[in-house]
């Protein structure tokens, strides 16, 4: 028999029913990590960006918030070295990947949200930010108990960060506002799944409250 997918007024309820979206409680001890925020994603005459200028202010917003609390701040970006769309499984399905190229500028991080003093940029070669990086562990050693999570894609590399930092046990939070999608439906559909399963998916407004509310952190 086909599956049958229910009305998308009966969604709310399924999802409720079934236990998804529980609010999920804060820590006092948040760090930012900015994804992919590289001329790759952010620049859309490259063929791998788009324009999500939007998102882009919206992250420096809360980079700037998190730094006057002494948050600690992180940074992915992806670049791929000479061979490695052989061995690297994602690049077979997404080839397109494979033009951010260690050494080029595509794989830079935007000037506008530029990492900071003592501001990692950690380099991965998957879609999560956890996977392949020593970013838990960074967190870790700085009592991190709230990951913030910004930048690009929505659907893809957010998306993957969001499921694993909740995996890692922090608390996780999505920016709505600061993060971007080549297309609405796909960025729609995966900020709802993350606010069901993974995290509180937070306007830019509750995020910066959230961040100033919290006690300022002493030094990393």
């Amino acid at each position: 028999m086909e599956h049958q997918i229910p009305p998308q007024e009966d969604v709310g309820r399924i999802y409720e029913r079934a236990g998804f979206g529980q609010a999920g409680a804060l820590g006092t001890r948040p760090g930012v990590i900015v994804v992919d925020l590289s001329l790759g994603f952010t620049d859309p005459t490259f063929p791998t960006g788009s324009p999500i200028d939007d998102a882009v202010a919206a992250s420096r917003r809360l980079i700037d918030v998190a730094r006057a609390v002494d948050a600690p701040v992180a940074y992915t970006t992806i670049a791929y070295e000479p061979g490695e769309e052989e061995r690297i499984a994602w690049l077979r399905k997404a080839p397109g990947l494979a033009m951010l190229a260690a050494g080029t500028k595509w794989v830079e991080i935007d000037p506008r949200v530029a990492p900071g003093e003592g501001e990692p940029v950690m380099v991965k070669k998957g879609a999560s930010a956890f996977f392949g990086t020593p970013l838990a562990e960074w967190f870790r050693d700085r009592n991190v108990d709230t990951v913030v999570i910004c930048g690009a894609t929505t659907s893809g590399c957010i998306r993957a960060t969001a499921v694993d930092s909740m995996q890692n046990d922090f608390a996780t939070v999505v920016v709505r506002e600061a993060v971007g999608d080549r297309a609405s439906g796909p960025h729609e559909a995966n900020l709802f799944d993350i606010a069901a399963k993974y995290g509180e998916v937070l306007s830019i407004g509750d995020a910066v409250a959230y961040l100033e509310g919290v006690p300022v952190q002493s030094a990393r």
